[in-house]
């Protein structure tokens, strides 16, 4: 279910993204709208990654893993963060003084913090504090028998404390359980905490758990440090002119809206364009048009009883060498299928920039075909 909900999301960000980069091209446009466009922009990729916490919940999310500073992902997040909990509680951040790099998905490590934030915050309904801290700490073996989950070695330590009325023994037990919560009907799903749970062991890392009642909890997530240090910030280029040209390509898309967003963008780059919403409206539009295509962009899940890999399959008995792109809100469809194996078949994740989107095709259409 998390997976469906995750790639039907994708779809209707996959629209925005592309429209919105339409849009940001238009030099006639004053910059208070342009400011509204990059604000939506911004806040459709923060949707994108409330998507990828359902992938990973589901697991059919691959984790961009790269070295990250953990103070400068909470700093990042402190103003949305304090908007979040509302203005009867007080958030404060005391950092870590000059931690080490810790190897984690930025997106992954922002829910993880926004999760613990938001269960403190429910916590209070009358209000309180929360605390955001970070440390290094060193695991050393007579640390190990305080916790099974407990490992040797440097750890970046993510701590966060609240004022609440605290948790007994038997709730501490069930607390990071699926689809557990102590909360009112229709007011807590119980993912919140089994995600955190779910994304620090992907990271290879534990949670802990303090609590009295009437003294307030504290979570503390463990994660390994790293010796690796971040690639110097590149100066912003200035936005590159799209990738165009005048192939003839086949959308295949079900969804309405993502088919009308590409459709458009697609032409708007110079390419014409055939539109189906599947793969058996795809087969009977080949039959007339079909030696004129010169590239495929399909989705990947479609009605209809085909896929994009089948008609993929399909059109290539009918013109061997035909380029190909499949492209999904679902992250680890592609490997689970063996398509990155299938020559000519390039991986197009959705939500995608506009700019990405040119740039796949450009680069689809510019191969050589294997004899």
């Amino acid at each position: 279910m998390a997976g469906g909900v995750a790639h039907d999301f994708n779809n209707i960000l996959a629209a925005i993204i592309v429209n919105v980069g339409l849009l940001q091209r238009n030099s006639a446009l004053d910059q208070e709208t342009l400011q509204g466009l990059k604000d939506i922009h911004s806040e459709a990729q923060r949707a994108a990654a409330l998507t990828r916490q359902l992938l990973m919940f589901s697991r059919r999310s691959l984790l961009a893993i790269k070295p990250l500073d953990l103070d400068g992902v909470v700093a990042n997040l402190l103003n949305m963060l304090t908007r979040l909990i509302g203005e009867n509680i007080k958030l404060r951040f005391d950092s870590g003084s000059v931690l080490p790099f810790v190897e984690a998905d930025a997106g992954m490590l922002e829910q993880l913090v926004m999760n613990l934030v938001v269960n403190a915050r429910d916590a209070m309904p009358k209000g309180g504090r929360i605390t955001i801290s970070t440390a290094l700490e060193v695991m050393a073996e007579s640390d190990l028998s305080l916790n099974p989950d407990r490992q040797m070695g440097r750890f970046v330590r993510l701590a966060v404390s609240d004022t609440s009325t605290g948790m007994d023994e038997a709730t501490l037990r069930h607390v990071f359980e699926p689809f557990f919560t102590t909360k009112e009907v229709g007011k807590g799903t119980g993912l919140g905490l089994a995600t955190v749970h779910g994304i620090v062991a992907q990271h290879k890392g534990w949670v802990e758990v303090e609590s009295v009642v009437g003294q307030g909890t504290t979570f503390r997530v463990y994660l390994p440090a790293t010796d690796q240090t971040v690639p110097q910030a590149v100066q912003a280029a200035p936005t590159k002119p799209l990738l165009r040209g005048r192939e003839t390509i086949l959308l295949v898309e079900d969804e309405a809206g993502v088919r009308l967003m590409v459709g458009r963008a697609l032409r708007r780059l110079g390419y014409q364009v055939y539109e189906a919403e599947h793969g058996q409206a795809a087969m009977r539009l080949w039959q007339t048009h079909g030696a004129a295509m010169d590239l495929l962009l399909t989705d990947m899940v479609m009605p209809e009883g085909m896929t994009g890999l089948e008609l993929v399959d399909q059109l290539r008995v009918l013109k061997p060498g035909l380029k190909a792109i499949i492209s999904s809100g679902y992250s680890t469809e592609a490997v689970e299928t063996g398509m990155p194996e299938k020559s000519g078949v390039t991986y197009l994740a959705k939500p995608y920039e506009l700019s990405k989107l040119a740039e796949v095709v450009r680069n689809c259409l510019d191969q050589k075909t294997e004899e």
